[in-house]
């Protein structure tokens, strides 16, 4: 064919504008023979004609075209089977070792196609799923030649895929649904079968990786390289997971290595380990719901027993290591004491430096998901390791002595609270559900909790606001058991007449800060007691200021008046 000639002998004597020309001629060509009665050799020898043109001229020639490459793979089944041989063709310098190919050249078709995939695979998605659909509806209408060439074009679509499967990143095609999209309906087919093959391969590098590195021999590069295999089995585990769900042992292997990844001191590998359990409990959780809901719907019986099943392999010990690293990672390096270091031990806490697409404020607030996901699970669990944590965090801290600018790690643990508080107590009838035996349990623990945060004689502005922080978290189990209510506005009473309120400089004032923690603490504390406050309320030092004492009953029924009251108690008398 002169025109192949043309191309690969003689296409560096084509100036810039012959070449767009002639790459122009060559897709308008594809159009020409996409009929029914074009010998498939001449449209295979069109496509490579194409590709080779790309790959001659590079990724800018490519953008170019891809408008109206996308355009005639719309226009119908045989167009949409010639575009996927253009896209089979284009890695073929990538896939098959070619001597005539420098190494500069190949790296900026690597480089190009990569670039590209973006756009590719998606549309190889959409094909497949197109012509795959219409095929089997016009079987289903007798009409097979035009069957035919739907099924033609997902032939092709399949053979670019393969293409790009031997080099393209797992999570590019895990991610633009490639993996989903050639998944056969058959769970015991052979796919589930290769699958679970890569997962073990993969498992095996990681076991591999984890002995080296817990002996401390492993070089920078092997933790790069860690980064990749954790961010494959992260992908893999995030779409395939039904590959393994049927094999317990497997699938326990493969979730205790998600777990070192997650415990790991390299905060990459943490990070990656942390997206793919964030993903498994909130769906887990959210199937258990439907399970309740949908409990005698036969169709969706068998997928609900295999969530039940892989939910049960999050057990208490896997839930208290994601619970123990969550809370330890809930700090900027910047911001850690070197006091505090001891307690924080041989993590690489997230940096500013850190190369991510998310800040710290999104990381945590993926930490506390996970942290309200796994109360939820195991809420016994839960209140008792954040319960430890924050005893373990006071008792550090009395003992150091820090300066009060330096809270970062007291601070943090009042959101992890709040987290396990709210998952366990609020918005829901879970909590009702549970057998008595365990909410006594849980009674028990945030009691003991409550009483250790009340006990503490802590005056200093700052620690009244963190203090103030705590107590409220506490409000929801506050709901269940009114009785402790009294002790908890006692509390922030004392806190209250502990602030000075002449200030110099109101604008940078800790102790008016403190004042208006205490305010939101009560408000909040109030709205989820409701009328079991009252009774503690004309019982405090509070209502000696009060002209009478209806006036609580004003105060708590008209919140706008509160934050004026504490940050001037002197307001009372007027």
């Amino acid at each position: 064919m002169f025109a192949e000639h043309l191309v690969r002998l003689r296409w560096d004597q084509l100036n810039p504008v012959e070449r767009r020309k002639f790459a122009n001629l060559a897709v308008d060509l594809m159009s020409e023979i996409a009929n029914p009665s074009e010998e498939w050799a001449l449209k295979s020898q069109t496509a490579a004609l194409v590709a080779e043109i790309v790959r001659k001229e590079g990724p800018n020639l490519w953008q170019e075209l891809l408008p109206s490459i996308i355009t005639l793979s719309n226009m119908g089944p045989i167009q949409a089977e010639l575009v996927a041989m253009v896209l089979r063709w284009l890695p073929e310098d990538i896939t098959v070792h070619n001597e005539d190919l420098e190494g500069d050249r190949r790296r900026i078709l690597l480089r190009g196609l990569s670039q590209s995939l973006p756009e590719i695979l998606p549309l190889l998605y959409t094909l497949l799923e197109r012509h795959y659909g219409a095929a089997i509806m016009e079987a289903s209408r007798q009409q097979m030649e035009i069957a035919k060439q739907h099924g033609a074009a997902v032939v092709a679509a399949v053979n670019a895929v393969n293409a790009y499967a031997e080099w393209a990143p797992l999570p590019d095609l895990a991610k633009y649904g490639i993996i989903y999209g050639k998944r056969p309906v058959d769970a015991s087919s052979e796919f589930d079968s290769a699958m679970r093959s890569v997962f073990e391969v993969l498992m095996n590098v990681t076991k591999d990786f984890f002995m080296k590195s817990s002996s401390g021999g492993s070089s920078e590069s092997e933790f790069e390289f860690a980064e990749y295999i954790c961010e494959s089995l992260v992908s893999l585990g995030s779409t395939n997971l039904q590959c393994i769900a049927t094999d317990s042992t497997v699938l326990s292997f493969y979730l205790q290595q998600m777990l070192g990844f997650f415990q790991h001191s390299k905060l990459a590998l943490h990070y990656q380990s942390l997206l793919f359990w964030l993903s498994l409990m909130r769906d887990l959780m959210s199937k258990s719901k439907t399970a309740l809901t949908d409990g005698l719907n036969t169709s969706t019986g068998q997928a609900d027993n295999e969530k039940r099943k892989m939910l049960a392999l999050v057990t208490d010990e896997v839930c208290c290591a994601i619970l123990d690293t969550s809370f330890q990672r809930m700090l900027m390096k910047e911001k850690v004491h070197p006091g505090t270091a001891p307690a924080v031990g041989t993590l690489e806490l997230w940096s500013d430096d850190f190369d991510s697409k998310v800040d710290f404020s999104q990381y945590r607030s993926r930490l506390l998901e996970l942290i309200r996901f796994i109360a939820f699970h195991k809420p016994l669990v839960a209140a008792a390791k954040v319960s430890e944590r924050i005893t373990e965090v006071i008792k550090s801290f009395m003992l150091v002595l820090l300066p009060t600018k330096d809270l970062a790690m007291i601070e943090s643990m009042h959101l992890a609270l709040e987290n396990v508080v709210s998952a366990i107590f609020d918005g829901s009838n879970e909590y009702g559900k549970n057998s008595a035996e365990i909410q006594l349990s849980l009674h028990q623990i945030f009691e003991g909790l409550l009483q250790q945060l009340i006990s503490l004689k802590w005056t200093e502005p700052t620690l009244v606001e963190v203090l103030g922080h705590y107590l409220d978290a506490l409000g929801p189990f506050l709901r269940y058991y009114p009785d402790a209510v009294g002790a908890v506005i006692n509390k922030l009473f004392e806190l209250l007449t502990s602030l000075p309120f002449m200030v110099k400089d109101p604008s940078t004032s800790s102790a008016r800060r403190a004042r208006l923690q205490i305010c939101t603490s009560f408000i909040r504390i109030a709205k989820t007691a409701s009328e079991s406050l009252l009774p503690h309320m004309k019982k405090s030092a509070f209502c000696g200021n009060c002209e009478e004492s209806a006036n609580v009953g004003s105060l708590v029924s008209s919140w706008g008046t509160l934050p004026r009251y504490f940050l001037d108690p002197r307001t009372a008398e007027n």
